[in-house]
């Protein structure tokens, strides 16, 4: 049997929103220790991977691992008709599950809704993603990388990052013209969520789509801040931690040459 109640039915539809546009269909990995998802997009330029932690449920129950097939624009679209605070419960039969049962409760308990998504068999090479030592690892507020992306994308389909001792310059260049915006470390800031951190090891310049960027801040929802994490000929790291509940990861190959 696997049953998890989530108490902030919000953070589940943020997540789906955050991933449905690079990932079409995907398992959700349930086992005790919580439920995971990895999957790349079709293009396999990025991979995205999710842990939401078995401790972020209140009951939490999954008697043995196994995996739900599920396409995410049907999920998303029945997360929809939940409110944003409403209590989402997910329940199904882990020995032959065809189906992923949705209760969402409204926080007086006056209304409540049942959905049944028909589940899909997915045949889906699971990738090991190694733990890496970043030559640069950046934390910053999450709404400024967004703003950063969608800024720059009005000059350019790609993103220049440029990491040196205490600032991350990002730049664009396209037919219109140019255009920057340099961020300096800034640890000491009253509000904690506008801090900007740089670790730096080595110096780092490596350049993105900014289509695939843009896509990825639209897990912003899920927390203040954003780390990256960037190193020669590896693939970027963006993740936005979500408390103790869990993380969402994306990974984008850098762009090599012109094109």
């Amino acid at each position: 049997m696997f049953e998890a109640r989530l108490s902030q039915g919000a953070l589940l539809k943020k997540l789906l929103e955050a991933i449905k546009e690079l990932v079409t269909d995907a398992n959700f990995d349930c086992n005790e220790t919580g439920i995971a998802l990895q999957a790349m997009d079709n293009s396999h330029v990025a991979l995205v991977s999710l842990l939401l932690r078995s401790e972020g449920f209140h009951p939490y129950r999954c008697d043995r691992g196994f995996s739900l097939g599920v396409n995410l624009n049907s999920l998303s679209k029945i997360l929809k008709c939940a409110g944003n605070d409403d209590i989402i419960t997910l329940k199904a039969d882990d020995n032959s599950a065809d189906s992923l049962s949705l209760c969402f409760e409204s926080p007086s308990n006056e209304r409540v809704s049942e959905y049944e998504l028909k589940l899909m068999d997915i045949d889906q090479e699971h990738l090991s993603i190694p733990e890496t030592d970043y030559e640069a690892t950046i934390v910053m507020s999450s709404a400024e990388f967004q703003r950063i992306c969608r800024d720059l994308m009005v000059i350019s389909e790609s993103v220049s990052v440029d990491v040196a001792k205490d600032a991350i310059v990002f730049s664009a260049e396209g037919e219109m013209g140019s255009g920057s915006v340099k961020l300096k470390q800034n640890p000491s800031v009253d509000k904690p969520e506008e801090q900007v951190t740089i670790e730096l090891n080595s110096s780092v310049s490596l350049q993105f789509s900014l289509k695939y960027l843009m896509n990825f801040t639209k897990g912003t929802p899920l927390s203040d801040q954003v780390m990256l994490g960037l190193s020669e000929n590896m693939p970027l790291l963006v993740e936005y931690k979500m408390d103790d509940a869990g993380y969402i990861r994306f990974y984008l190959a850098p762009k090599v040459g012109e094109e």
